[in-house]
């Protein structure tokens, strides 16, 4: 199955996809609340996870701006506010083991990001390869529109550098971000991180670990196994 396939399900099997962005904190938290559902499923070999691109701030160019001094003029708030803010979700992050460091995040367009992704989709490295993005923005204050730093990161996970930044320079995956986009304003996603369990089951947010592992569960049962879903539950 190809990882950019949007709800392919494969028999035996369950797919789950993920709209996500590489600089929103609430997709990193969600993403590592579902490894950790995953780790109390019995099933966990059997899943199979497509990440879609989604834009929290498309017009954003490639030059890095600060990041409190955007969320301040974009919410309306000061720039302590902001701060604060973002200090609330490094707490909520630690929780789980991550280690956000706001102050050194470079706000910057994701879009080339969200190129890599789907570059290493086709390379079956698109998840490792998604988590190294969330750590390089959020903790290492790389700039993700950085062709050379994306490809050094790609490196990392075990792509070939130069052909992930022959990939980028030439906006090879450009066409599936914008699908990925488009796709998403069709499902009436307006938010992320959203993910979708075998084509019919929907969480939006970093829900609790709960949610995700009861999700697991029932998408399972009744699409894997084919059972009959519980009206009363």
């Amino acid at each position: 199955m190809s990882e950019r396939e949007l709800f392919a399900q494969v028999p035996g099997r369950l797919g789950i996809d993920i709209w996500s962005d590489v600089v929103c904190p609430f997709c990193y938290l969600g993403d590592t609340i579902l490894d950790q559902a995953l780790g109390r499923f019995p099933h966990a070999d059997s899943i199979d996870i497509a990440y879609h691109s989604f834009l929290l701030m498309p017009d954003l160019s490639d030059t890095p701006v600060d990041l409190a001094e955007l969320l301040s003029s974009r919410h309306g708030m000061s720039r302590d506010q902001a701060v604060a803010m973002n200090d609330s979700l490094a707490a909520r992050g630690r929780e789980l083991g991550l280690d956000y460091r706001f102050d050194l995040a470079q706000a910057v367009s994701t879009r080339s990001a969200h190129q890599l992704s789907h570059f290493a989709a086709q390379h079956g490295k698109q998840h490792a390869m998604v988590r190294r993005l969330f750590r390089a923005y959020f903790t290492e204050g790389l700039n993700v529109a950085d062709h050379g730093v994306l490809a050094g990161l790609a490196a990392e996970v075990g792509l070939d550098p130069s052909a992930a930044q022959s990939a980028l320079a030439s906006e090879a995956y450009a066409a599936e971000v914008d699908t990925d986009i488009q796709y998403a304003g069709q499902l009436g996603i307006t938010g992320v991180p959203f993910f979708v369990f075998g084509g019919k089951y929907a969480i939006s947010g970093a829900q609790p670990v709960e949610a995700f592992v009861q999700t697991l569960d029932t998408a399972w049962a009744e699409i894997v196994e084919g059972a009959v879903p519980d009206p009363a539950r």
